[in-house]
């Protein structure tokens, strides 16, 4: 498509409300426009470089042996309630009523979905190990959204979701990961650092 015709709304002066350089320069570069607090659409521009990394990440996952799947935005609360987790998460999980008067959320994370679907058709153990990965819109109300698209409240993610018999298997998962990820992150020309993160609560330990 010629320049002329394309939709590129950029931007002469960096916007007061970007603090950080990144969020400046997608605003300037018409990448993005933020509709509300901490939720952005996504321009042209914006888009195809996002689907760009999309589908590096897509082919670094494949090469692990993972498998792609989608899940809905909107989930019940009743696995919520199930895991424990629903009023446990506080104030940054938007939960609204369906008009049949059902509690309803809009996904932060899909740890209980996937774990559901996985009980549900998974009745052997010679079908683990087994690893699934979604990249998925999901909503968090941060309290405050800052930094842009970096943490905004409507947010692009991937997560992967593994499913092993032994620790062996579980840390062979979570190599594979690493891998994966330090990949993705070489091919964008950035250079990655691995952090260990928080050990999961009592509620997970209490339902697989």
């Amino acid at each position: 498509m010629r320049l002329s015709r394309y939709f590129l709304p950029v931007l002469k002066e960096n916007p007061a409300e970007a603090q950080i350089v990144s969020h400046r320069l997608m605003l300037r570069a018409g990448m993005i426009k933020q509709s509300a607090a901490g939720i952005y659409s996504w321009l042209p521009l914006g888009l195809k470089v996002l689907k760009k990394i999309e589908s590096i990440v897509h082919e670094e996952q494949e090469k692990a042996g993972h498998l792609a799947m989608i899940m809905p935005t909107i989930q019940s609360a009743d696995l919520w309630r199930e895991s424990g987790r629903y009023d446990d998460y506080g104030e940054e999980m938007l939960r609204f009523k369906d008009r049949h008067d059902r509690d309803m959320l809009f996904t932060p994370t899909a740890e209980e979905l996937i774990t559901d679907i996985f009980r549900g058709h998974v009745t052997s153990y010679k079908d683990m190990p087994l690893t699934m990965y979604q990249i998925q819109w999901k909503f968090r109300d941060e309290r405050r959204p800052r930094f842009g698209v970096m943490r905004g409240r409507e947010f692009y993610m991937k997560d992967g979701y593994t499913f092993d018999l032994t620790k062996e298997d579980a840390l062979h998962a979570y190599n594979r990961h690493l891998v994966s990820y330090s990949t993705n992150v070489r091919a964008h020309g950035f250079a990655g650092h691995s952090y260990a993160g928080r050990q999961w609560p009592d509620w997970w330990r209490r339902h697989p």
